[in-house]
C-alpha cells in the first residue's frame, strides 16, 4: 500500500543527463536517454527530455546541480562510466556527492553480468547530494536499460526516506 502514494511534487520528479561527445556534436542519436526516460515514466515519475552534454565534468557537473535546484528527485545519468580516457562521469559526479550508495551500482553490476561478464569494468555509481539521488548508469542502450531495471523498484522509496518520510 505504502508505496502507491505518488504524488505530483519534487519525490516524483526525475531528470536524464545523457554524457556523449558523439550525441552533444550530433554524430550519434541518443537512444539510451529516451530508453531511461520511459522507464522512470513507467515507474511512476515525471520525467523530461534527456538533456545532452560532452564527456566534459565541468559540464557534466553543471548539468547535475541545474537539475537538482529545478528539483528533481533523481537524476540519471548515462555514459561516461567505461575506462576510456574520456570517461568522467563517476568523477564528476563523485565531485558533488555528499555520500554514496554502494549498494545501488553492485546491483546494476551484478545485473549486467548476467549478460556479459564485462560489466564488471562499469564504474556506474550512485550517491546523494541534499534530498536528490544521482545514478550513473552505461552508456549503452542494453547497459542502460538493464542496470535502471535492477534499481527502479527501490527508486520511489529511497527518494522517499531521502525525504524524511521513514516510516516502513
Amino acid at each position: 500500500m505504502e508505496a502507491q502514494h505518488h504524488q505530483s511534487s519534487a519525490l516524483s520528479k526525475a531528470h536524464v543527463i545523457t554524457v556523449s561527445d558523439g550525441v552533444f556534436h550530433g554524430r550519434r542519436v541518443d537512444k539510451s536517454g529516451p530508453a531511461l526516460a520511459a522507464l522512470l515514466r513507467g515507474g511512476g515519475f515525471e520525467v523530461g527530455i534527456p538533456e545532452v552534454v560532452p564527456d566534459e565534468v565541468e559540464r557534466i557537473t553543471e548539468a547535475i546541480e541545474t537539475a537538482i535546484t529545478r528539483g528533481a528527485g533523481i537524476v540519471v545519468t548515462t555514459g561516461g562510466t567505461g575506462l576510456g580516457p574520456r570517461d568522467v562521469t563517476p568523477q564528476a559526479t563523485a565531485a558533488l556527492l555528499d555520500y554514496e550508495v554502494p549498494g545501488i551500482g553492485e546491483e546494476m553490476r551484478r545485473a549486467g553480468a548476467a549478460g556479459t561478464p564485462m560489466a564488471a569494468l562499469s564504474r556506474s555509481m550512485a550517491g546523494v547530494r541534499g534530498k536528490t539521488l544521482i545514478i550513473n548508469v552505461p552508456g549503452s542502450v542494453k547497459g542502460a536499460i538493464e542496470s535502471l531495471e535492477a534499481v527502479l523498484p527501490m527508486l520511489d522509496h529511497a527518494v522517499h526516506l531521502l525525504h524524511g518520510d521513514t516510516a516502513h
